[in-house]
């Protein structure tokens, strides 16, 4: 009986080191014929060049649609690193391919992690191009490189020390200002990403960050206060406060704010204020002096439900961006609405909890958003282009004019052996 038992186990020994040896041919086999392995590539494509991957078209993404002129443009979106940037930053941990394949070593073992956004609030550009995005839930200010795509990171615990990060704001000396209603305080960074003050007099909870380059002013909004509060951009000491506090978001009187939020500033130095509670804009001068509003509750053209972002271009036009309703409105100065895109959806042009909004020098157009976590890139055409392209539409309509009507008109003749007769 001992001797069965133990020629069957030999047996059964024999038996799975043969599956687990036919298993593991089974494996490599389909490996190596797998489409993206890099052998067999090889062989069925030996001097073939490496199909580059399909690159969608966002050009025809405009409104208005044709035929009438755009106006604005898609371009392009951020939401993650690039893989190229995660593969080439792992040398010292770089896991064997047979290692992966027996699924001895992890993804996040072998230090391959992607970073993405989650949850986009605030953004800023500097002069050389760069997007910063701040995450409240990563915990990090992403730095986008918007030619080449590469990112870099102000991590929190290794640069400094965030809770919950919302507004961003940069100034022309390439400081970045950085806003923490969890800490209840700003943060300053310089040009090289080092943390070097902060400014916390007066703060309760802290939210979007306007500069005014000009007056050397530095707007903060807080939402708990129902306040904007002024500091000078280089002292970094309080100037002064705006609204009213102490009234449980309740005061719509001009120049007070329901949980203020998205604020900027015009070549003018005029403040722009959301009034997000209060479906509304609020303008005032570099002084303080109320100017104006627009704006009421509604989800028709020219209403609000929760403005929560606003930019101002370099033709004065008043771009805001509406949290729930998930779509962004261009008005004039006066408050008169001149276009507006959007809706809620994931597909370009489209969003889901749109945060904010801010347009470079270039005219290019970025707003955040936090469910799909991804900033969406546009292209405002300016009054200067718009007029250029009407002229250059007219001119070439009149041409087509002109060439049909020098056009001789010649009868068209029947064949003849077709021909009808006119009498039956």
């Amino acid at each position: 009986m001992k001797t069965n038992i133990s020629a069957a186990a030999t047996s059964l020994t024999r038996n799975h080191k043969a599956q687990r040896g036919l298993c593991l041919v089974l494996a490599l086999t389909l490996l190596l014929l797998a489409p993206g392995f890099a052998f067999a590539d090889k062989k069925k494509k030996t001097g073939a060049a490496p199909q580059k991957p399909k690159v969608i078209d966002y050009s025809n993404i405009v409104w208005p649609n044709p035929p009438a002129i755009a106006r604005i443009r898609y371009q392009a979106f951020y939401a993650a690193e690039k893989i190229s940037q995660v593969e080439e930053g792992n040398n010292t941990k770089k896991a064997k391919w047979m290692d992966r394949l027996a699924g001895t070593q992890s993804q996040q073992e072998s230090g391959k992690v992607l970073w993405q956004l989650s949850q986009p609030y605030g953004i800023a550009l500097d002069s050389e191009n760069n997007l910063y995005i701040a995450d409240s839930k990563v915990g990090a200010i992403f730095i986008f490189n918007t030619k080449t795509r590469d990112m870099d990171m102000i991590k929190n615990k290794t640069h400094a020390h965030f809770d919950r990060i919302i507004g961003l704001a940069m100034d022309d000396g390439g400081r970045l200002f950085v806003s923490d209603p969890g800490l209840h305080h700003v943060l300053v960074f310089d040009s090289s990403h080092k943390a070097v003050d902060m400014i916390n007099e007066g703060m309760v909870e802290p939210s979007m960050l306007a500069i005014d380059k000009e007056n050397r002013q530095l707007y903060v909004s807080d939402i708990e206060l129902d306040q904007i509060l002024v500091y000078d951009a280089d002292t970094l000491k309080l100037k002064r406060k705006m609204g009213t506090t102490g009234h449980k978001h309740e005061l719509t009187t001009p120049g007070d704010f329901s949980k203020p939020t998205g604020v900027a500033v015009d070549q003018e130095g005029n403040l722009y204020v959301c009034d997000t509670m209060n479906s509304r804009i609020e303008i005032f001068d570099a002084d303080g002096k109320f100017i104006s509003t627009f704006g009421k509750p509604g989800d028709g053209p020219g209403s609000f439900a929760r403005p929560k972002g606003v930019a101002i271009d370099g033709d004065g036009h008043i771009w805001v961006a509406d949290g729930q309703q998930d779509r962004v409105q261009v008005f004039n100065h006066e408050g008169q609405l001149l276009i507006s895109f959007g809706g809620h959806g994931v597909l370009p042009g489209q969003f889901q909890g749109l945060a904010s909004i801010t347009i470079d020098s270039n005219n290019r157009v970025f707003t955040s958003e936090i469910f799909p976590g991804r900033v969406q890139q546009f292209r405002y055409v300016n009054d200067a282009e718009f007029a250029k392209l009407t002229k250059e539409k007219e001119e070439k309509r009149g041409q087509r004019a002109a060439g049909t009507s020098q056009k001789e008109i010649v009868p068209i003749e029947m064949p003849a052996a077709a021909a009808v007769p006119l009498t039956h």
